[in-house]
């Protein structure tokens, strides 16, 4: 009877607040084309604007899902140097292979604070995940180093441990002989 009791319960209080529940819970963050049209260019601008975030975090997602040939067609066409280019380059290369990953923690570094200060929050949010995604690596490759000690050293080991067993078997053999000559007259 409790049981029925706090089932209903749950499913009342579960039920009552689904008004406050948005009609498409799960919708994907905006992409490029679904940001207001003074916010569409091909890369996102460092200009203060309304949008300005949103066009930063949208072009960021369209770069995490990039492959390599979007990732190279970006590089390709960011020439300059200015603040901007470089943090578009970034974001560009964070999400490229791990060798990028080095050049794209340099940009943020070097350029995070004269980007405006409301997109600092952002970059440094994604400056902080890429390093977090470099230490695990890091981590990963010592331990892959650390294994493949490790089997050299079990390898060399299982050697050593053979060739002991082959003198301790050339000993039992030389034992027998010994013991085979002391009984013959």
């Amino acid at each position: 009877m409790l049981y029925r009791t706090l089932m209903g319960l749950v499913a009342i209080s579960l039920l009552a607040g689904c008004q406050w529940l948005p009609e498409e819970p799960f919708s994907h963050e905006p992409a490029v084309s679904e940001l207001p049209a003074d916010c569409q260019s091909k890369w996102p601008s460092l200009t203060v604007s309304t949008c300005q975030t949103e066009a930063w975090v949208a072009f960021g997602l369209e770069s995490q899902r990039g492959d390599r040939e979007w990732r190279d067609r970006q590089l390709a066409l960011l020439d300059g140097n200015d603040t901007h280019e470089r943090l578009v380059r970034a974001v560009v290369l964070a999400w490229g292979n791990e060798s990028e990953w080095n050049k794209a923690s340099e940009l943020y570094k070097a350029d995070i604070s004269k980007a405006p200060e409301e997109l600092e929050p952002l970059l440094r949010y994604w400056l902080n995940e890429l390093e977090g995604r470099r230490s695990l690596a890091g981590r990963l490759a010592e331990q892959r180093q650390k294994s493949q000690a490790l089997a050299a050293e079990n390898a060399d080991q299982a050697g050593k441990l053979e060739e002991l067993t082959n003198k301790l078997d050339a000993l039992g053999d030389i034992e027998k002989s010994m013991n085979l000559r002391q009984q013959s007259p």
